[in-house]
């Protein structure tokens, strides 16, 4: 979405929403519900305003009116491009859903694809892609790859890393922004928009290598990705990936309140036993820091029988 779908078409409602933001932005919390409010009542149909105001909202403690606004807005657009049900869910007013909408992720990751890398990098510390492809060349150090896809490519970190070591590399992502910055860096041999649940190889040639780093924490249930991969992969072939891992995820994963997934790196195992791979590896590592804090993973390297 463009930063022109973000605003309400009323300048004045603009104006306070921006005010707001500023008053969150120190914290201020009672002041931006106030503004967020102004906003709303200046634009009764603006869905992203609604969700700003449900948030600042949490933050003051004013719960049932910040539930009532998320349940507006799924009920407004079933697509639900700002995420209101996963709020719901993670406020544990609603079933945590095994994936979020579509739409969420594609939009969430345009929003920031030009300046991805230097905030996840720079400013969060970001380890996956340099991770995972330390723990694929554990596995195989001498092993240069025919064919390898990338699931959730984004701009194109971990092709940075596999691109030396593969022939073929073929890219996916759900967010065409995301897309478009890894286009501009030549790295891979075809770029495909898509739900990595429903990935397919452009010519229906196997693959000996995926990876999905920092991809799967936006999907709750796996079973689906595993069940594509081994579609995709020939015997032998590799699946190598990151999750944010919470051992204790009933049901084997979880919701955060980051809107992100935790999985039990257990109950992957079973999964992926399940769908015709044997775990070779798992090692637990700090992924990036989020507010200061750590955020604990499993990288999961697996063979397919």
């Amino acid at each position: 979405m463009s930063q022109d779908s973000h605003r309400s078409g009323n300048p004045l409602a603009d104006r306070r929403a921006d005010y707001a933001e500023s008053y969150a932005g120190a914290r201020d919390y009672v002041a931006a519900a106030d503004l967020m409010r102004q906003a709303v009542d200046l634009a009764p149909g603006w869905t992203l305003g609604r969700m700003r105001l449900a948030a600042f909202l949490e933050e003051t403690g004013e719960r049932d009116e910040a539930l009532s606004l998320y349940r507006a807005v799924v009920g407004q657009d079933e697509a639900d491009p700002y995420g209101a049900g996963l709020k719901l869910a993670a406020l544990g007013a609603a079933p945590v859903p095994g994936a979020p909408p579509p739409a969420f992720v594609a939009g969430l990751f345009d929003q920031y694809a030009e300046g991805f890398e230097t905030a996840l990098v720079k400013r969060l510390g970001y380890r996956v892609p340099d991770l995972l492809f330390d723990a694929v060349m554990a596995q195989c150090p001498e092993e240069r790859f025919a064919r390898a896809m990338d699931l959730g490519c984004g701009t194109g970190l971990m092709g940075e890393r596999l691109r030396p070591v593969c022939g073929a590399l073929h890219g996916m992502d759900l967010s065409p922004g995301m897309l478009e910055q890894a286009r501009r860096k030549r790295l891979y041999d075809h770029l495909a928009e898509g739900d990595v649940a429903l990935a397919e190889a452009p010519d229906g040639a196997p693959y000996d290598l995926l990876t999905a780093a920092d991809v799967l924490t936006y999907l709750g249930d796996l079973s689906p990705v595993f069940a594509r991969a081994a579609r995709l992969l020939s015997p032998g072939g590799l699946l190598a990936f990151s999750v944010e891992a919470d051992d204790a995820a009933e049901g084997g994963y979880a919701l955060r309140p980051s809107l992100r997934y935790a999985h039990a790196p257990a109950a992957l195992a079973a999964q992926l036993d399940a769908a015709g791979f044997i775990l070779l590896s798992e090692r637990r590592e700090e992924l990036r820091r989020d507010r200061g804090e750590p955020v604990r993973g499993a990288l999961m390297v697996a063979r397919r029988r």
